[in-house]
């Protein structure tokens, strides 16, 4: 059974970004706007962030899987939104590029485990909502493409996150060319985790959410934490430091005092129970 995160009636707004919560604690996002192939403007943006923060602030949660209706994933920027945009003064354009850097924000530093699903093609800032996911699984004839520079524009706001995804030399190839590529490529350079069928899309993402809610749901938030933490700092007495409280920390917590008592005694956690999601 599932369940809505909004309890008020949807407007028109809302239906083109969908959110469910099952009973595992799995919320499902879905880009659902097929029509203009799941482009986003500054209401689905404002949506978004609005979504994945009430998400971010739910202990009960522990995975979120972002996915989208249609053949494409989602095709960046509207085009209307685009249009509007082009008559913006600076501080507009400021203004608005703010919320959707806000929007990469929330979405990469969510505690929670996500995954993204794509279908089809993700152009543009899709790669942003793609590159913040900690897994991505894509199907074998999905494509990709930062397209801005043939627009005169360039890929600012979702930069940070892109160049974490795929490296700095993949970045400047791909920034300069705007060149499509598809999902053996995206996985070669570390944008995509797995590439499959598009008829196993679901079930490949499911068994990431099994496997996910086998583990220990603090330990999961810890070590996404630690990841993001740890990643580029120096090796030195700080981080040694840091590091060391962390473990020693989680030891003797009471989920940690679960998880070694469990493995010694050749039992279930009492978080593995129930937690399985239909394939």
């Amino acid at each position: 059974m599932t369940k809505d995160l909004f309890n008020e009636d949807k407007d028109s707004k809302q239906s083109k970004v969908l959110c469910t919560v099952d009973e595992l604690g799995v919320a499902t996002v879905t880009l659902n706007n097929p029509d203009k192939h799941n482009a986003f403007d500054d209401d689905v943006i404002a949506l978004l962030t609005t979504i994945f923060s009430n998400i971010a602030d739910n202990p009960d949660i522990r995975v979120m899987v972002l996915t989208s209706t249609g053949k494409s994933f989602c095709a960046g920027a509207d085009l209307g939104w685009m249009k509007r945009m082009a008559d913006y003064s600076y501080q507009e354009n400021l203004a608005d590029s703010n919320a959707l850097a806000q929007l990469f924000n929330v979405l990469n530093f969510m505690p929670q485990a996500t995954i993204v699903q794509v279908q089809g093609a993700a152009f543009g800032g899709a790669l942003g909502l793609v590159s913040c996911c900690d897994i991505v699984v894509a199907a074998n004839k999905a494509s990709f493409c930062l397209s801005e520079v043939k627009l005169g524009l360039i890929p600012a706001t979702i930069s940070p996150y892109v160049i974490n995804a795929i490296g700095l030399k993949a970045a400047r190839r791909y920034f300069l060319t705007a060149e499509r590529f598809f999902a053996d490529q995206a996985k070669s350079i570390g944008l995509v985790d797995e590439v499959v069928d598009i008829n196993e899309l679901e079930n490949t993402t499911n068994a990431f959410v099994n496997t996910l809610l086998a583990n220990g749901p603090m330990a999961v938030k810890a070590a996404k934490k630690l990841a993001l933490d740890v990643a580029h700092q120096p090796i030195d007495d700080k981080l040694i430091a840091d590091t060391s409280d962390r473990i020693a920390s989680i030891r003797v917590s009471d989920e940690g005092q679960e998880g070694l008592t469990s493995f010694f005694e050749k039992r279930p956690t009492n978080w593995q129970s129930s937690d399985v999601k239909d394939n």
